[in-house]
C-alpha cells in the first residue's frame, strides 16, 4: 500500500513527562469566514459552525512533526513560515491538517533543520511551541487545524494505535494533554486519532486493524471509541475524525491458494470504511463524528479499478462502497483527510478530476485536507515547488475551484490613503505614495528596506486590499494577486535585498484608492 519515503528513526515515549511537557493552556482564537465562528459539530452528513451555519473544510497537510525532525519540513528553506502559511491561505486553503508523531510531544524533544536566518523566532523552540506559533498566526488568517496522530514514534506507519513502546494508554493521554492544552481555542478543532490503520499478517491469522470484529486488541471501530471518548471527556467541543481500515477483517487474502471466491475486498490504508454503517463508532457526546477516509493515485499504488475498461466511470461506485455512502445516506460527515498524486500520468489527472468532482461543490460538498503542501512527499510531490515557495500550477488548477478560502483574519485595520503612509508595526519598513488616483483606479508605490542583520534572498513582499481593490500590473517585481493578498516576488536579475538597503514595487489598480495594509518582508511585519 502507500509507502513514504522521508521516514525516520525511532525513539522511547515516556507518556508523563508528555502530558507534563504539553498540560499548557493557550490563548482562544476566534475563527471566522470561511471556516465559521467557534467550535464546530455536525448535522446530520454537514460540518456546522456555532451559529449552525454550514462549514466546509477545504485544507491540506503540511507534514514534518511525525518525522524525526519532529517539526514541519521547509522551515530550512529561505521561504519563511509565516510566508508560508500566507500563500496555503491565499491559495484557498481554510484548514491545516498537521501530523505528529508521540515522539515529538516528549519532554525534552527538539525540532531540527530550521533555517535561523529565514526563522529566527523559531530557533530554539520545542516542537511544541512552534506548533503553537503556527497555531495562533493561521488562526488570525481565519484557518482551522486538524491534529493527526500519524504514528507512535517517527519511526514509520504502524498497522495498529499502540505499538510495545507506544502502549494505547500512552496514545490516549497524550491525546488528552492535547486537548487540555488547546482548550478555549477554536482554531483547532479536533482529533484525528490514528493515521491509516492497516491489516498485517495473512487471514485466517491476521495481526493488523480490523473494524467490527470485536477484537479489543485490534478492532479500530473500539479503539476510535475508547480514544474519542477519553478526549471529549477534557475536551467536548473537539470534532472526533475517524480514518477506516485496509481490510475489514484486519489480515490480507491469502493469494496463494488459487481461490479468489473468499478473498476480501480491501482499500487504501484508513481508506475502507464499508463497515462503520453496521459497526458505527459511538461516542459519548452527540454530533462529534467525522469519517476521514484516504484516497490515492497511482503514484502511490497501481489499484486494479485504474484497469477497469470503463474508467473513470466506474469509480464513483467504488467510492460509494468504501466511504461516499455514509454521506449520501447522511450518517456522518465525510473529511478525505489524505489524497493526493504527482499527476505524471494522464491517468492521475484524471482521477483528481473525477474525485474533486465526486465530493461536490461550494460549501455543501465533502471536506478534505489535500496530501500534501511539502514538496518532498516521495509518492505525491505537493502544491508547493522545490523552493517551498512558488506553486505547482498544475495540480492547483484543478484543486481551485473547490476551495473555499479563510475569511477575515489577521488583516488589521485598514490604514488611510494619505500621500506617504506607515504601514503596520514589524521588523521592516515601508512606506507607501500614492503618485496618482482617477475614477476608479489609482497609482502608487511601495518602499520596503530591509533593517534587519543580513541579506534576504530572495526577497517577498506581500500586502493586502480591501475588498474591490484588484490589482492591474506592476513593477520592479513579478506582483500577482490572490483574493485580498498581493505578492511581489524578487525578479531573477536581483534576488536579494541586502541588509539596509530597500526595494520600490510600482503598480497600478482598480477600486478605491488606499494604502497597502499588513506588509511583511518574507513574512515578517515591517513597520
Amino acid at each position: 500500500m502507500k509507502h513514504r519515503q522521508w521516514l525516520a528513526g525511532a525513539t522511547a515515549l515516556a507518556a508523563v513527562a508528555v502530558t507534563t511537557a504539553i498540560a499548557l493552556a493557550q490563548p482562544a482564537v476566534a475563527a471566522t469566514g470561511g471556516t465559521g465562528t467557534g467550535y464546530l459539530h455536525t448535522n446530520g452528513n454537514k460540518i456546522v459552525d456555532s451559529a449552525g451555519a454550514t462549514v466546509r473544510l477545504t485544507g491540506i497537510n503540511w507534514f514534518g512533526m511525525e518525522t524525526d525532525n519532529k517539526t514541519f519540513h521547509g522551515l530550512w528553506s529561505s521561504n519563511p513560515w509565516r510566508s508560508q502559511l500566507d500563500t496555503m491561505a491565499s491559495l484557498g486553503y481554510n484548514t491545516l491538517r498537521v501530523p505528529f508523531s508521540d515522539d515529538a510531544l516528549q519532554a525534552g524533544a527538539t525540532a531540527t533543520s530550521i533555517n535561523d536566518n529565514t526563522n529566527p523566532d523559531l530557533v530554539g523552540l520545542s516542537p511544541l511551541q512552534i506548533l503553537d506559533k503556527v497555531i495562533a498566526y493561521a488562526g488570525d488568517k481565519g484557518m482551522r487545524i486538524i491534529l493527526d496522530r500519524h504514528r507512535p514514534t517517527s519511526a514509520g506507519q504502524t498497522p495498529l494505535w499502540y505499538t510495545s513502546a507506544v502502549p494505547e494508554s500512552t496514545w490516549i493521554a497524550d491525546w488528552k494533554a492535547l486537548a487540555q492544552r488547546y482548550a478555549g481555542n477554536t482554531t483547532v478543532i479536533g482529533a484525528d486519532l490514528h493515521n491509516e490503520p492497516h491489516a498485517e499478517g495473512t487471514n485466517p491469522a491476521a495481526t493488523g486493524a480490523c473494524w467490527g470484529c470485536g477484537d479489543t486488541a485490534r478492532d479500530w471501530r473500539l479503539a476510535a471509541e475508547r480514544a474519542g471518548n477519553a478526549i471529549l471527556a477534557v475536551q467536548p467541543n473537539w470534532l472526533i475524525f475517524v480514518e477506516g481500515v485496509s481490510c475489514p477483517s484486519g489480515g490480507l487474502s491469502n493469494v496463494w491458494d488459487n481461490d479468489t471466491s473468499n478473498d476480501e475486498d480491501c482499500g487504501w490504508w484508513g481508506g475502507n470504511l464499508s463497515k462503520a454503517g453496521q459497526y458505527p463508532v459511538r461516542l459519548d457526546v452527540a454530533n462529534r463524528l467525522v469519517y476521514s477516509p484516504h484516497e490515492y493515485a497511482t503514484s502511490v499504488y497501481h489499484q486494479a479499478w485504474f484497469d477497469d475498461p470503463s474508467y473513470p466511470a466506474n469509480m464513483p461506485a467504488i467510492w460509494d462502497k468504501y466511504w461516499g455512502y455514509l454521506h449520501k445516506q447522511n450518517i456522518a460527515p465525510i473529511m478525505m483527510g489524505e489524497f493526493g498524486t504527482t499527476m505524471q500520468a494522464a491517468v492521475d489527472k484524471i482521477w483528481l478530476q473525477e474525485l474533486l468532482k465526486y465530493t461536490g461543490t461550494g460549501v455543501n460538498g465533502m471536506s478534505f485536507t489535500y496530501w500534501s503542501w511539502n514538496p518532498n512527499s516521495g509518492d505525491t510531490g505537493g502544491i508547493a515547488n522545490d523552493d517551498w515557495t512558488t506553486v505547482n500550477q498544475a495540480k492547483q488548477a484543478v484543486i481551485q475551484p473547490y476551495l473555499i478560502p479563510p475569511v477575515g483574519g489577521g488583516s488589521g485595520p485598514q490604514p488611510s490613503s494619505s500621500a506617504s503612509s506607515p504601514v503596520p508595526a514589524g521588523a521592516c519598513k515601508a512606506t507607501y505614495v500614492q503618485d496618482n488616483s482617477w475614477q476608479g483606479g489609482f497609482q502608487g508605490q511601495l518602499k520596503v528596506q530591509n533593517t534587519g542583520g543580513g541579506a534576504v534572498n530572495p526577497w517577498q513582499v506581500t500586502w493586502t486590499w480591501p475588498a474591490g481593490v484588484t490589482l492591474v500590473n506592476g513593477w520592479n517585481a513579478t506582483v500577482t494577486q490572490s483574493g485580498a493578498t498581493v505578492t511581489a516576488a524578487a525578479p531573477s536579475h536581483a534576488p536579494s535585498l541586502a541588509a539596509g538597503a530597500s526595494v520600490t514595487v510600482g503598480f497600478t489598480a482598480n477600486g478605491t484608492a488606499g494604502a497597502p495594509a499588513t506588509v511583511r518582508l518574507n513574512g515578517v511585519a515591517c513597520s
